[in-house]
């Protein structure tokens, strides 16, 4: 079966939603930043989807799909991308592939656990505080070997707690493969692929862009294309599974810690960690002419009362109301946009381009946001089931692999010497 038009509309913006967001997480950065645009791109996708049975378990399922696409935030990858900088071909496909590694538990991660919301029912429960003590254990175990033990390491001297993220890609595929999700383990796999695929291919076009001179911010364009390429990875993944037989569409109990931690928590986070007032004195002094500090303490307070405001009042609708407000297609598209919105004006207080137009990429961000608003109630992604193969898998990954061994030849023979290359070897 040919999939239609929906279907490659349904993976574009997809593709757009979470490559947006993940562009915007670069001013942010972390697990709470990546947490963030991880909700962004996992609800898109059931919006696309169109599928009602899902519709109970959206906020669910967005905030599972945040919480593993954060849990890579740990992750270092400031030596792994100038690596890819460097002027040899071993260092060169070297960064690439270790790129390609960060960027895959990154969307292995975020899809997996995704797909796992989605999954659960009472035919087949997920016992979350089982797989989360399995993830852990695993995490320390991968790290106390692979780093402590054998000193396998990626990125000295910075961290390497890839390690303990891949425990728990490992742990988490496992309680996938062991407890019958194969949907789910096709959402990982691909968002994986995609992710992975995205962060080389990013980190390509960015030694590219610094070597045309073009006055952009090219690091941004990396991460973009690391959350397009992942979202469409993770669209890919869910519109392909076979996730028959649908679960019976349930009235939900009101439960706040979906809308609490995507709407408070990681939001406040957020505001915490980035809007310091060292940070903001040093973005707004060349901008522009007034008191410094009093502008430092408006935009601090502004962009908390943005998110205060706004969590709060999803709180309350989604859960505190009598009755709440339902979970239904038109409710979680309304949500779905504002949270967007919010997320993209964080972005211009701690860029200052509301300010001043030297940060061109904004701009862009809320284009992209305007199309996604635009399309996304018009596009139903067609669904066709197809079964798990790992051979395919296997060899998609080998083709990544020869493809980035092409990325890397031209990438050294397009440049010298560049600022900010790093040699592993």
């Amino acid at each position: 079966m040919n999939p239609s038009k929906s279907f490659y509309y349904g993976l574009l913006l997809a593709g757009i939603s979470l490559g947006t967001a993940w562009a915007i997480r670069g001013q942010f950065g972390h697990e709470h930043g990546a947490a963030w645009a991880g909700g962004i791109g996992s609800l898109a996708i059931i919006l696309l989807a169109k599928r009602p049975e899902w519709y109970p378990k959206a906020l669910k399922a967005t905030v599972a799909g945040a919480i593993g696409w954060g849990l890579g935030g740990i992750m270092s990858y400031g030596m792994v991308v100038g690596y890819g900088r460097g002027s040899d071909f071993g260092n060169v496909y070297y960064g690439l592939a270790m790129l390609f590694v960060i960027g895959g538990l990154y969307g292995f991660l975020g899809g997996g656990l995704f797909g796992l919301a989605l999954s659960d029912s009472k035919d087949k429960p997920v016992s979350w505080a089982s797989l989360l003590v399995e993830m852990v254990v695993m995490a320390v175990v991968f790290y106390f070997f692979i780093i402590e033990q054998f000193a396998w390491l990626m990125t000295p001297p910075r961290s390497e707690l890839w390690a303990a993220c891949l425990g728990m890609a490992v742990a988490l595929a496992w309680y996938l493969v062991r407890n019958g999700h194969p949907a789910a383990l096709r959402v990982a796999v691909y968002a994986g692929l995609g992710g992975g695929f995205g962060f080389a291919f990013g980190n390509f076009l960015q030694v590219l862009g610094r070597v045309s001179e073009i006055d952009f911010n090219f690091w941004n364009v990396m991460e973009y294309t690391l959350g397009f390429c992942g979202g469409i990875g993770m669209a890919y993944g869910t519109f392909t599974a076979d996730w028959t037989p649908a679960a019976p569409v349930e009235v939900p109990k009101r439960n706040w810690f979906p809308i609490v931690m995507l709407t408070l928590v990681i939001p406040l986070i957020v505001w915490d960690q980035n809007f310091e007032t060292e940070r903001l004195s040093k973005m707004l002094e060349p901008l522009i002419s007034m008191n410094i500090e009093s502008a430092t303490q408006l935009t601090q307070t502004l962009s908390f009362l943005a998110i205060a405001c706004a969590g709060l009042y999803w709180v309350f609708t989604f859960y505190l109301a009598n009755p709440p407000l339902p979970l239904t297609y038109l409710n979680l598209r309304n949500f779905f946009l504002a949270h967007f919105a919010l997320y993209t004006l964080c972005s211009f207080l701690i860029t200052g381009a509301f300010l001043s137009t030297y940060r061109i990429e904004q701009y862009l961000y809320v284009i992209n946001l305007l199309i996604v608003g635009l399309l996304i109630g018009k596009v139903k992604a067609e669904f066709f089931s197809q079964p798990n193969a790992p051979r395919q898998w296997g060899t998609l990954l080998a083709g990544v692999l020869v493809f980035m061994a092409v990325l890397a030849i031209i990438a050294i023979a397009s440049h010298g010497e560049l600022k900010g290359a790093q040699v592993r070897f």
